[in-house]
């Protein structure tokens, strides 16, 4: 598959590692220019590039920046992105430690991933966001290995949530249907199945247990 990843910090760069190690074609970009990515090209064999071009023929495009930055992606970002390309949003909302109030999110009380639809055009699959960066390199394990981890996976869209399905399962984790968008409040900063790094059963669970408020810890 040809995927283009957006952003190259912990979750990117690892993203990036394991991607090209299972033999996608990965095309990676960050805000300071592809110069800035030469020793993790060399590391994983991806093209560093800008971030359009790391969005050009991409059939999946993974979005993994602080969600402060997201509006100021280019507006034609995926003109040159593969018919029926998918994104995957991997974003938080950290207002006091990153990304200050965010108005549409506190006001409104949409999800993270919905207001990350509303400013790129376009929808999403919401996957990672709860996942420690080292678990992608460390904890992958074949299908039916105890102990291996789940994680949920939200998206109003059925085919392209099989398609990110499949790639983590492909990555050596399960997979939890959480539901669509609207429901992606449940794997947000503060919700139980937030950094829990556990089997199917107990991500089911975290999910059915989280609470719609927001931590007062996650407001701005």
């Amino acid at each position: 598959m040809k995927i283009g990843i957006i952003g190259a910090g912990n979750i990117g760069g690892n993203l990036t590692r394991r991607l090209a190690a299972l033999g996608h074609h990965v095309t990676v970009a960050n805000s300071r220019g592809p110069q800035t990515l030469t020793a993790l090209s060399e590391e994983t064999g991806a093209i560093a590039a800008t971030v359009t071009e790391a969005a050009a023929g991409a059939e999946l495009v993974v979005v993994t920046i602080p969600l402060k930055n997201i509006p100021g992606l280019p507006g034609d970002l995926f003109a040159g992105a593969a018919d029926g390309f998918v994104i995957l949003d991997t974003n938080n909302y950290y207002p006091r430690e990153r990304d200050g109030r965010i108005a549409g999110l506190e006001d409104e009380g949409i999800t993270e991933s919905r207001w990350v639809e509303r400013q790129l055009g376009r929808p999403v699959v919401k996957a990672f966001n709860g996942t420690g960066a080292r678990v992608i390199l460390d904890r992958p394990l074949p299908v039916g290995s105890p102990g291996r981890i789940a994680v949920p996976v939200a998206g109003d869209d059925s085919v392209a949530k099989d398609l990110v399905r499949r790639l983590i399962d492909e990555l050596g984790f399960d997979t939890v249907d959480a539901g669509g968008i609207d429901d992606s409040w449940r794997q947000q900063p503060g919700t139980p199945v937030y950094g829990l790094h556990a089997g199917v059963k107990a991500v089911i669970q975290a999910l059915a247990a989280a609470s719609p408020e927001r931590p007062a810890a996650f407001r701005g």
